[in-house]
């Protein structure tokens, strides 16, 4: 089936930004930061504004979309409560981080720069965030490349994420709303004996790693970034099995 005409913007968007991070300027780090931030805003845009028959979303109408549209806080305030099962494997609090990031590179212009594993983090959260939004997997679309090791390792946590959620919407006796910080899914899924305590000890772990990877805050070697990687799939492999 092709890809509906409606993603045709923000893949553009997408596709611009990605082009810009194969390249090694200080200013295509930049521009592909900002590109990758529309893209995403786009994204939810696009999204929350499909007729009701395409999102299944009853309760957003053109003049709450209209409110919700005019910022970007309040954009991903709006998708978290009409979209929630989109938000399966991403953070909202590290889309606004790096939007809050994005504005200061788009505002002071080359007086900051960007470091590359920042971009690289959020480019990998921007393809999961698409493939979520329209149900096509990014890997399908020709015009962008597969994934390196950092978008090997979101997209393995995305995996995670959804399986948490599926061990609580089957065994957990208080069903929360579905957009929970993996912190507190973990939480409540140890609380309530479904997850043992060195899972959940093991979780935490990786969750630090990951929130250092998205936030550039480290960079680790490639050995150390497949070995994490192998280690989320054995969790989600595990995972399965309950």
């Amino acid at each position: 089936m092709p890809p509906k005409p409606w993603i045709e913007g923000p893949l553009e968007l997408l596709k611009h930004g990605l082009e810009h991070l194969k390249l090694e300027s200080a200013f295509d780090a930049r521009i592909a930061m900002i590109s990758v931030d529309n893209a995403i805003e786009l994204m939810i845009k696009t999204y929350l504004g499909l007729p009701t028959r395409v999102t299944g979303i009853k309760r957003l109408t053109r003049r709450r979309y209209a409110e919700i549209s005019q910022s970007f806080p309040s954009l991903l305030d709006g998708f978290e409560k009409f979209a929630p099962d989109k938000i399966v494997g991403i953070e909202l609090g590290d889309i606004e981080w790096f939007h809050q990031l994005r504005n200061q590179l788009y505002h002071e212009g080359n007086s900051i720069t960007v470091e590359r594993e920042k971009v690289e983090g959020y480019a990998a959260i921007a393809k999961i965030l698409f493939s979520n939004l329209f149900e096509i997997d990014v890997e399908d679309i020709p015009e962008i490349e597969p994934h390196g090791l950092i978008g090997e390792f979101f997209y393995n946590w995305a995996s995670l994420g959804q399986e948490l959620i599926r061990l609580r919407d089957k065994y957990a006796k208080v069903k929360k709303d579905r957009v929970r910080p993996l912190r507190t899914l973990v939480s409540q899924l140890e609380a309530e004996g479904i997850l043992p305590a060195s899972s959940s000890q093991q979780l935490n772990t990786l969750r630090l790693f990951r929130n250092e990877l998205a936030h550039g805050f480290a960079t680790p070697s490639p050995a150390v970034l497949k070995t994490n990687t192998d280690t989320v799939k054995q969790v989600v492999k595990i995972l399965k099995e309950l």
